[in-house]
């Protein structure tokens, strides 16, 4: 492929001008439907640095092992490995996760979603990626481009994708405002106006006169130099303004020591895309997450996806994944979808369904007030429509809406998270599982908490190192070669120095057995869907009703003549059973249904409990419905039965 070959033979481009695009080379094809797809999103700096054989598996009943003293014979301190998590790169790199590739290929994984790998400031430790320096470069504590296109390469070849996370609505935080600005140079308050320009940043974050001229000075590439490009209207309100209109404050303002763009000004929406188009050719990736998509008006994001859609087609993507992040709820998912239209493949479900997934997963409200938020009809339309449009999230690293804590943190058992995953893998939608979530990863045990007075309240809690780094990077520049040893690395479940990677985990072993049945089975993944109504004769009550909290849930996915009947156990502790209803043409009284998963047998050696896989249940009749029944099953565990189960 001459481009890459070209591009990797030299420094990154100063200029959108220093490099002409390809087109029509053989580019790795796109999936032929997404709804195919189990998506996985890591931040790269907290997933893997490749040492883990340095390191013990961390010991999850001799947690304390895992819990070093300080620098000094000082006793373990939680506030230290709190600031560890908050404020520092924690040193993951992208070789560290081309050599989880296969880690994540067992887990059944089939694309892997990447946060942002850009080169940030130097002097800030925005481990998260979202605060871009060079829109051209990989930042160097994560490699380098050739890194990049290794990863991308080798995942290619054991049959995974790569989705590259992007920001295009603003950079991070390489200039100033003037001497003088009302409010300060940093973060002024919100102004419809704008403010004047003051000076552009160094490598230490020192303001310098005239324009950049090291890589590690201003925004690079050159084109994003002149100071017409950023809205310069201080500090808002991110929740502030209609969102039909083009110019709300939530649009135009600064946040977090970000700089935001003015999409507006000549060429500088097509240079952004320029600079993505770069990467798609560099790389071959796959897709595209687009962060912030809310904070560009509608015009700019169907533009901005068009142009990147045509010119991945033209490589040979003809179906070049992209999904954005949309704030404010479904109103504003469904709105983007529906204006941006094809340009658009998905949205990320940050809003609403969210929580009630959680809280529907861990029984503890009924089963309608998640299989009703499919009812999108107005907007989405056929069930088929919307399997196409709606990318499922259990857990992430913002969690917008509600608590920041993950699922497990307040689960009833160390595999309760498989129910969460399960409505994930088998429900309308593309799953996507959040780095972790197959660990049951859940922060330091309840006891502990007290000393983290911002439980609950801060993101820091969603993003441990997986890899159990001793120490976290210094601060700042001095942080891309070193490590801090007063501080200790945060590790999970509030350790350091042991890493988590196991695929016997019970968690990592059903979600395995999941996926895995998923991709066998076409009616799991493209199915219509239909949440089923139970009966549970021992407590009287008849069909009709859809589910109920902590009960058994109950959902059919149904594709030509096949019916999949999936069964989850919503009580974190007690066993359930049920009458589950089955569609009577497809699947008729006297005939039967097969066991095709079971993830209590899957987790467990000799299980001897009901429902083994190859098991047949009987069709039955009663008030006229046909039905199955379906014994006691253990707590937060999964069946699914077909009426089809040969291949």
């Amino acid at each position: 492929m001459i481009f890459i070959e070209q591009n990797l033979s030299q420094k990154r481009p100063d200029s959108l001008k220093d490099f002409s695009l390809p087109r029509r080379e053989s580019y790795f094809p796109s999936s032929a439907d997404w709804r195919n797809e189990v998506l996985y999103f890591l931040l790269p700096d907290r997933f893997s640095d490749g040492k883990e054989n340095t390191r013990p598996l961390l010991n999850r009943k001799a947690l304390h092992l895992a819990r070093p003293s300080l620098p000094g014979g000082q006793p373990w301190r939680f506030d230290k490995w709190a600031e560890s998590g908050g404020d520092r790169w924690q040193g993951g790199t992208i070789k560290g996760l081309e050599s989880k590739l296969d880690y994540l290929n067992q887990l059944g994984v089939t694309t892997i979603w990447v946060g942002p790998i850009f080169q940030q400031r130097g002097h800030l430790n925005t481990y998260h990626g979202y605060g871009i320096q060079d829109f051209l470069d990989v930042d160097p504590r994560f490699g380098t481009r050739q890194d990049l296109v290794s990863l991308v390469n080798q995942a290619h070849k054991k049959g995974l994708r790569i989705i590259l996370d992007i920001i295009f609505n603003h950079s991070g935080c390489n200039w100033i405002y003037a001497p003088g600005t009302p409010g300060g140079v940093w973060e002024p308050p919100y102004t419809r106006g704008w403010y004047e320009f003051g000076s552009w940043l160094g490598d230490e974050g020192q303001p310098i006169p005239g324009a950049p001229q090291t890589g590690a000075e201003g925004v690079w590439p050159s084109e994003f130099q002149d100071p017409d490009c950023y809205t310069r209207a201080g500090k808002g309100d991110l929740g502030r303004g209609d969102p039909d209109d083009s110019n709300a404050e939530f649009r135009r303002s600064d946040f977090m020591n970000l700089r935001d763009f003015q999409l507006d000004y000549p060429h500088l929406l097509e240079n952004l895309a320029r600079c993505y188009k770069y990467w798609i050719a560099l790389t071959d990736c796959d897709g595209f997450r687009i962060d912030t998509l809310k904070h560009v008006t509608y015009d700019q994001a169907r533009n901005f996806c068009g142009t990147i859609k045509e010119f991945a087609a033209n490589l040979g993507k003809s179906d070049f994944f992209l999904v954005g992040e949309i704030a404010g709820g479904d109103y504003n998912e469904d709105r983007y979808l529906d204006v941006v239209g094809q340009n658009l493949n998905a949205a990320l479900d940050i809003g609403e369904m969210r929580g009630n997934l959680n809280l529907v997963a861990k029984g503890l409200i009924e089963p309608k007030a998640y299989f009703n938020g499919f009812a999108w009809d107005a907007v989405m339309g056929s069930h088929r429509n919307l399997g196409r449009r709606h990318i499922s999230i259990l857990d992430d690293h913002d969690h917008v809406f509600g608590e920041k804590i993950r699922f497990s943190s307040e689960a009833a058992s160390e595999h309760q998270i498989i129910a969460g995953v399960a409505l994930q893998l088998f429900t309308l939608g593309i799953p996507c599982i959040y780095a972790g979530t197959e660990q049951a990863l859940a922060g330091p045990e309840p006891s502990e908490r007290k000393w983290l007075p911002d439980w609950k309240k801060s993101d820091r809690y969603l993003r441990e190192a997986m890899f159990g780094p001793e120490h976290p990077r210094q601060s700042g520049v001095a942080g891309v070669e070193a490590f801090d040893e007063n501080l200790p690395g945060f590790g999970p479940f509030g350790t350091a120095g042991a890493h988590c990677f196991d695929p016997h985990h019970p968690a990592y072993i059903r979600i395995a057995a999941m996926a895995a049945i998923r991709k066998e089975f076409p009616v799991l993944r493209l199915g219509r869907q239909y949440l089923r109504p139970i009966a549970i004769p021992f407590l009287h009550l008849p069909f009709g009703d859809r589910g109920r909290s902590g009960e058994i849930i109950a959902w059919s996915r149904i594709l030509d003549d096949e019916e999949a009947v999936c069964v989850l156990n919503s009580h974190g502790t007690g066993d359930r059973g049920a009458r589950v209803l089955v569609d009577a043409n497809l699947t008729p009284v006297g005939s039967s249904m097969t066991v095709i998963l079971n993830t209590a047998e899957v987790a467990t050696p000799g299980y001897a409990g009901p429902h083994k896989v190859g098991s047949t249940v009987a069709v039955r009749r009663q008030d006229g419905i046909a039905y199955i029944e379906i014994q006691p099953i253990p707590a937060s565990e999964f069946l699914i039965l077909t009426n089809h189960p040969e291949s």
